[in-house]
């Protein structure tokens, strides 16, 4: 039995036949595992799961390719030009991508919709795609896709700037984490928004709004911001003496650090004299002091599933959309606690 040479490791590369061997079943059944593991019954499954991670075993995708005359890759697109990358997202969709044997290449596309869709057009017509996954907009191309038998998914959770839309930008979360701090005892509550510009913090605002106003709460004002540390220092270090505020629910979690270091320079204790909530749980929410209670959206999920669904219509299945609700659910951490007496 003969292994192939990983150069970047200075390894021999698992054969698909070694897999089969450990696993005990045939190369084929591996192949299909590789294809679609739901195919095979869990418990041949499960084992042949086992041997590949043991063996570290990659399927060898450029030699699939010459065999298939396939790319055996999925373009991922976004914008050229942006200054936020959703990495959960790619994160998520990569994965699920790789475990069905596909590599993936994130593609940025200059120009409107239109012009995005000439770039989609080229990636596919010239076989450097099996299937495009889009996580912007893109204008109507009629049938053009099927006409090349090449799927094209797209995920309708950011717009042409990546500002979130859709169910990333869903402000339902606020409802819970004021019926939270309401819990604690909180009665008088201060929302630092985020931009207006984006559909998240429209929504994340109204929600508070309405949430407060339901439950017979009060909202001492809600203070403009823009995303930023600044903004959030700057609404805490303005709110008056005499505000009656014992809670703030911020935009993000970078507004949350600038409200407590503005509390903080004036000589209150976060969360002894007022609570603060953030909202994405990115990490430094846990290394800050006090660590920073936030939000978690489960944004991979969201890759996954939009993934899953370019691969089902890849493969002639039935897909899912790409869409959905996005899990999340909150994560009390240090900077929250019951309202002071």
């Amino acid at each position: 039995m003969t292994s192939v040479t990983d150069s970047s490791a200075g390894k021999k590369r698992a054969t698909i036949w070694e897999v089969a061997e450990l696993a005990g079943v045939s190369h084929q059944t591996v192949s299909r595992y590789l294809k679609d593991r739901n195919s095979l019954k869990p418990a041949t499954r499960e084992r042949v799961r086992q041997a590949v991670e043991e063996l570290n075993y990659r399927p060898n995708l450029i030699a699939r390719s010459m065999r298939t005359q396939r790319s055996n890759r999925i373009a991922v697109v976004l914008p050229e030009l942006t200054n936020f990358v959703p990495i959960p997202v790619l994160k998520g969709a990569s994965a699920a991508a790789h475990e069905a044997g596909y590599i993936t290449d994130v593609v940025g596309l200059a120009g409107g919709e239109t012009r995005r869709v000439e770039g989609v057009q080229s990636l596919l017509e010239t076989h450097q795609a099996e299937g495009v996954l889009s996580f912007v907009p893109l204008a109507d191309m009629g049938n053009w896709s099927d006409g090349v038998g090449k799927p094209v998914v797209i995920v309708g959770e950011y717009d042409d700037n990546m500002h979130s839309q859709g169910t990333l930008a869903a402000g339902e979360p606020a409802e819970h984490i004021i019926r939270h701090l309401a819990d604690l005892g909180h009665r008088r509550f201060l929302h630092v928004a985020g931009s207006q510009d984006w559909a998240s913090a429209r929504n994340r605002r109204a929600v508070y709004v309405e949430t407060v106003a339901r439950l017979g709460l009060e909202s001492y004002g809600v203070a403009s911001g823009d995303w930023s540390v600044r903004s959030g220092y700057e609404a805490a270090r303005d709110l008056p003496v005499n505000s009656g505020v014992t809670a703030v629910l911020a935009a993000n979690d970078y507004v949350a650090m600038g409200v407590i270091r503005g509390f903080q320079d004036r000589g209150l204790k976060v969360p002894r004299d007022v609570s603060v909530f953030g909202w994405d749980d990115e990490q430094f929410t846990e290394y800050f002091s006090p660590t920073i209670s936030t939000v978690h959206l489960d944004r991979e999920a969201l890759g996954r599933r939009a993934m899953q669904s370019l691969l089902g219509r890849i493969r002639g299945e039935s897909a899912p959309e790409p869409g959905g609700s996005t899990p999340f659910h909150l994560v009390p951490r240090g900077s929250s606690g019951p309202a002071p007496r």
